[in-house]
């Protein structure tokens, strides 16, 4: 993962220190593209281990169409709702403060995010207030009309902005297909490099690998490219200890092939093989 390092480093090299939403302060990029060969193994940081449980999980609550962060506790932990009280996500201090602070249904069963990923990605709310699957149709283009230019699914939601705990940091991606190869390019208007974006990377690749399954492909490219990439200030002292490590050979990602129906995957499908990475470097994450 030399890409995701050599990203941290030009930030270092060439960043500005800004404000920011948080109050936490950044230092940041306008502009930068990484790009993944899905053939070469599967893109997971190694210069610190990755919580590819929560990475999986997610990406399971986002198709599911789901936002209700407990929902998502029991997605990752394999319980119902009432047994996980003491239970966090990845999206836990979203609901407890935006979505709290919106009005939404916040309780030890149920805690409401808005109109986010999910809802986006199954049921993006049109001018004729008509519900529309774009996460459906994506993956009927590209098995009825893989030339498109226009497979794309948005999560950008302008009439929906307001209304969301977390407005969609990873905005939209396209979909291409060519010599029988499925490729994903994302654009993300907002980068957490150092604890978002390895999540981000993987979860996007994860999804390219299953919807190529689905569609009888093979895997292409993922192509990452930013908008505002940046490094929290209190995250510098984590930054500088992983330019430290060397990164190590790609992992596998093993896909239960019976899957052939994007709605059908569980946590149990995936085998994460030969993954050889550092100890992990804590942060703390900016709300």
């Amino acid at each position: 993962m030399k890409q995701y390092l050599d990203l941290l480093q030009h930030i270092l090299d060439n960043g500005t220190v800004k404000e920011d939403r948080t109050g936490t302060g950044t230092t940041s990029v306008f502009g930068y593209q990484m790009r993944f060969n899905l053939s070469d193994g599967f893109p997971l940081v190694t210069t610190k281990k990755t919580f590819l449980k929560g990475i999986i999980s997610e990406l399971l609550w986002f198709i599911e169409g789901s936002t209700d962060e407990r929902r998502l506790a029991e997605i990752h932990f394999g319980d119902e709702a009432k047994n996980l009280v003491d239970k966090k996500t990845v999206w836990t201090a979203n609901a407890d403060a935006q979505g709290k602070a919106l009005g939404y249904i916040n309780t030890d069963t149920v805690k409401e995010l808005g109109p986010v990923y999910g809802a986006q990605w199954r049921s993006w709310m049109g001018a004729d207030n008509k519900a529309y699957d774009q996460l459906a149709e994506v993956i009927n283009q590209i098995k009825t009309n893989p030339d498109s230019r226009r497979i794309i699914l948005n999560a950008w939601n302008v009439a929906e902005i307001d209304n969301m705990a977390l407005p969609p940091c990873h905005t939209f991606f396209q979909f291409y297909v060519a010599n029988g190869k499925l490729s994903c390019q994302l654009y993300q208007r907002s980068a957490d490099v150092f604890l978002g974006v390895p999540f981000n990377i993987a979860s996007y690749a994860l999804l390219t690998m299953m919807i190529a399954q689905v569609c009888d492909l093979e895997v292409g490219d993922f192509v990452h490219t930013f908008g505002d990439a940046h490094i929290y200030s209190n995250h510098m002292e984590q930054v500088n200890l992983q330019l430290t490590r060397t990164p190590h050979k790609l992992p596998k990602m093993k896909i239960n092939p019976k899957v052939k129906d994007i709605n059908d995957f569980r946590m149990s499908d995936f085998e994460l093989v030969d993954y050889t990475c550092d100890e992990p470097i804590k942060a703390v994450m900016a709300v």
